[in-house]
């Protein structure tokens, strides 16, 4: 069955590269111009992949929402196309799974696109998980180096046990290596559900083609035992709805990704440059620390790579300087950041303690 995808109000510059990623990867191109029409058809068929257009934030999030309540479109794969005016944690906590900034690039619309078809395709299927007794750590928001382990997996997520309540809804940047592999598995996932004894489901949101392929290799040669579905979620407290943050973790993460400093969830557009170049490449800050921060970006730079971020928001600019410290394919890079001048300290100190009072950067 040939896949299908609805683009929504995408636009002119944007909807060629869209369309010729689309047929390139066999997935069948429906278009509405409008919102209206787009529910109309969202309503009698169902879709794979729906991609919209975030110029309108608030009447495209209350759109998201409302795919997410349908019968027949409540799993397909959400792609927002945005700029760095729009609040990405909204988006993903309204349901999106994959963000594209524009100006859309071939390479980048590429990457996103083909992640997010292999997700389609394992929709499509059964997914059976195998038991795992591996102890990990994980880290999210401000909390580093917990103590996990993993239950079971499957091509599509992966139970843990975690000894603390891990904020619910939150996307979490794994790196894990299987029993008897070598190669790291890179994965972004999602909280799912958790339970009152510490499991958590977490479904992965992003899987790199050479990750997957490791992954699905490894499943194929353990698939010895079906594991029993996974518990319901549980209905969220007050007190848990108000604990929500977004943000990336690390998961059994080398010694190289441990932070020095405290680090505090943001969203916060900015602008990077490579040495020597004058292209700005825009991007968002996920995460800052008076030493370092995250860039997310589809198409992050080399480990080594020296940058600079230019960052701009009501109270101030901030242009520095930093080298690329970690970096991970499709989802971003931990940046370490040279504070050369004590105007560039206070501007940062300021991000970081408007970060820790309020989680979030606008």
């Amino acid at each position: 069955m040939a896949l299908t995808s609805l683009t929504v109000c995408v636009d002119e510059q944007s909807a060629p590269t869209l369309m010729g990623v689309l047929k390139e990867m066999e997935i069948v191109p429906q278009v509405c111009e409008d919102l209206l029409e787009a529910a109309a058809q969202l309503a009698a068929e169902a879709f794979d992949i729906v991609l919209i257009d975030f110029s309108d934030e608030a009447a495209a999030l209350q759109f998201t929402a409302n795919i997410r309540k349908t019968s027949h479109n409540k799993t397909s794969q959400i792609v927002a196309l945005i700029d760095a005016r729009n609040n990405v944690r909204s988006l993903f906590s309204a349901g999106c799974n994959f963000v594209l900034y524009k100006p859309l690039s071939l390479e980048t619309a590429r990457d996103s696109l083909r992640a997010a078809r292999g997700l389609m395709r394992r929709e499509k299927r059964s997914s059976k998980r195998v038991r795992l007794n591996k102890k990990a750590a994980i880290a999210y928001a401000t909390v580093e180096n917990e103590p996990a382990t993993l239950i079971d997996l499957s091509e599509t997520g992966v139970r843990i046990q975690s000894e603390k309540a891990v904020p619910p809804t939150c996307r979490v940047y794994f790196q894990f290596t299987l029993p008897g592999q070598v190669s790291v598995v890179n994965i972004v996932g999602e909280v799912v559900w958790q339970d009152s004894v510490g499991r958590v489901g977490l479904r992965f949101a992003n899987v790199p083609q050479a990750s997957r392929k490791v992954l699905s290799e490894w499943l194929r040669s353990n698939r010895m035992l079906e594991v029993a579905s996974e518990a319901p979620p549980q209905k969220q407290t007050d007190t848990e709805t108000s604990t929500k943050r977004f943000g990336l973790g690390l998961l059994q993460a080398s010694a190289s990704d441990r932070r020095i400093k405290m680090r505090h969830t943001c969203q916060l557009g900015a602008e990077v440059y490579y040495e020597g170049s004058t292209v700005p490449n825009r991007c968002t800050l996920s995460d800052i620390s008076t030493d370092g921060c995250y860039v997310e970006s589809t198409a992050p730079f080399p480990e080594g790579t020296l940058l600079e971020i230019v960052v701009h928001t009501k109270a101030l600019k901030l242009r520095v300087q930093g080298r690329v410290q970690t970096m991970h394919p499709g989802f971003g890079m931990g940046v370490e950041l040279f504070l050369k001048t004590p105007e560039q300290k206070t501007h940062v100190k300021q991000l970081v303690d408007f970060a820790a009072q309020s989680g979030i950067l606008a």
